[in-house]
């Protein structure tokens, strides 16, 4: 078994334990009315993304993700949390190293004692999800899982649906399509553009991801028998009609939107393997970019 299929298939276990350690860590997650930015790169910031939009629209204040080679350092914010696995990425250790000392700084990481970990104020280390294959799975979903929990959420039936999602089978052939367009609403946007990346990522698919009601704004023209469009999360019945309309299958499931994206995750290693690609080492990419000095 590759380690990424043993890490995707861990997250029931990791997003229960994230959910068992939220209340320890209710401190230092955003109080409510407080005014929060939260940074990362790749899959941390389509992480950051969906954390933003549920806070957001729980009410608990404004919340606003950025790219942390993108983040504007001049605007006042109550905290800033930095999510990276690794905590070795250089773009968010910079970004953190350019605020104003007192602004407050949360890392989020599965490595202690890493140079993003030390360059924020606290830290939460998520060891337990850590992972060895260079395409992330469960530390993303488990550190949206304990965003989830500290928000109010039922991660333990996110789990109970990951599980689900374990076992289900896949919603696609992996050799029929030659295109994958991901679609969500909401916090699921962030889960779209995470699913569509582990295409890219393992199995060098063409995959793209919109807002749901963004894709008939130009996107839906490439559509055809040969487009597989995947809806996670609450997405408008009408657009999902008019991409089937163009041909395209249409794949929308009724789980837990992160259990969902467990089976693009799955779907994705499949692709992998049948092509011949190794999921757990992807061409041209490593676990961190680390980028030199200056």
């Amino acid at each position: 078994m590759s380690e990424i299929s043993r890490e995707i298939s861990t997250q029931p276990e990791t997003w229960r334990r994230a959910a068992e350690v939220a209340p320890s860590h209710a401190a230092l997650l955003p109080a409510p009315g407080s005014r929060v930015a939260v940074i990362g790169c790749g899959t941390s910031l389509y992480m950051a993304q969906s954390f933003a939009a549920l806070r957001d629209a729980y009410g608990q204040g404004d919340t606003d993700a950025f790219a942390a080679s993108e983040f504007p350092v001049g605007r006042r914010y109550d905290l800033v949390i930095a999510l990276s696995r690794s905590g070795t990425t250089t773009e968010v250790a910079r970004a953190l190293a350019l605020l104003p000392p007192q602004v407050p700084t949360l890392a989020v990481v599965a490595v202690a004692e890493t140079p993003v970990a030390r360059a924020a104020h606290r830290a939460i280390v998520l060891d337990f999800a850590d992972e060895r294959s260079v395409v992330q799975t469960r530390f993303a979903t488990t550190a949206l899982a304990l965003f989830r929990s500290h928000l109010g959420d039922d991660v333990a039936a996110a789990a109970r649906d990951a599980e689900q999602a374990l076992s289900a089978p896949l919603p696609l052939p992996v050799d029929v399509h030659r295109q994958f367009v991901f679609l969500g609403r909401g916090w699921t946007v962030g889960l779209a553009h995470e699913a569509a990346l582990k295409l890219r990522e393992a199995a060098i698919a063409w995959s793209e991801s919109y807002p749901a009601m963004e894709y008939r704004h130009g996107p839906i023209s490439v559509a055809d028998s040969q487009t597989a469009v995947w809806a996670l999360g609450d997405v408008d019945t009408t657009v999902l009609e008019d991409v089937a309309a163009t041909g395209a299958t249409v794949v929308h499931g009724d789980l837990d939107a992160m259990a969902e994206l467990v089976i693009a995750q799955r779907f994705a290693v499949a692709m992998a393997e049948s092509r011949g690609r190794d999921p757990d080492r992807p061409r041209n990419l490593t676990r961190s970019v680390v980028l030199a000095d200056g």
